[in-house]
């Protein structure tokens, strides 16, 4: 059976997805926090989606998106959540999510977004990363080493390490670590970008952060 990974504080919600998915053959694998989620929503469990409550008594699940990114995950996540302003909605994609469903929500419907993506997942990656992100303490741990992080920080290397190799382009990084609408000067991300470089360092990380001049950044 295939399984998804539901991340739901709400007892009566969680029954209610947990029933919804299992009418429709997709097994359930329930997180209840945000950092339970990390340890079970890995790249070896084989999930094929993933449905992802923001509003979470340990985090907020866009952070926990990204985190999960950040470690190698690649199934499409769909946010479910009361929060449907439109700006809330731009936030959850920026953070990586691949659809969003208000609540209350019709279970057909439910059922209907989370069998289309499970139907388009890409394969698992196998990439092994030695960086781990907590959306719970906002920090970064490479073996026993461990940095805080301001928000900020933590969505932006989020979103670098997510695409590991790949020159993130300055305006995604912006759409990722600051409200929609929020102006940000070239200097502002520079001096982030700076303080990650640091960070790398400090937790005694070989991955390198690059910078491709006018264009954006790249982790390598």
């Amino acid at each position: 059976m295939v399984a998804v990974g539901l991340c739901e504080d709400d007892p009566q919600v969680r029954r209610v997805v947990v029933e919804a998915l299992g009418a429709v053959d997709l097994d359930v694998v329930v997180a209840h926090r945000a950092a339970e989620a990390v340890r079970e929503f890995t790249p070896e469990s084989g999930l094929r989606a993933l449905v992802l409550d923001i509003g979470l008594p340990d985090g907020d699940g866009r952070d926990l998106c990204q985190a999960l990114r950040a470690s190698g995950v690649t199934a499409p996540v769909l946010f479910l959540t009361a929060r449907g302003g439109v700006h809330e909605v731009v936030a959850g994609f920026g953070a990586g999510g691949d659809d969003y469903l208000v609540k209350p929500f019709a279970v057909a419907e439910l059922q209907a977004r989370v069998t289309a993506l499970v139907r388009r997942a890409p394969a698992p990656s196998t990439d092994e990363r030695t960086l781990r992100l907590d959306p719970e303490r906002y920090s970064v741990r490479h073996g026993d080493a461990e940095e805080r992080l301001t928000p900020t920080e933590f969505r932006l290397l989020a979103t670098l390490l997510a695409r590991p190799g790949e020159v993130v382009r300055r305006r995604e990084l912006i759409a990722a670590a600051w409200p929609v609408g929020a102006v940000v000067q070239a200097n502002t991300l520079d001096s982030y970008m700076r303080r990650i470089r640091r960070i790398l360092e400090q937790v005694g990380s070989e991955e390198r952060l690059h910078t491709a001049r006018g264009v954006g950044f790249r982790l390598g």
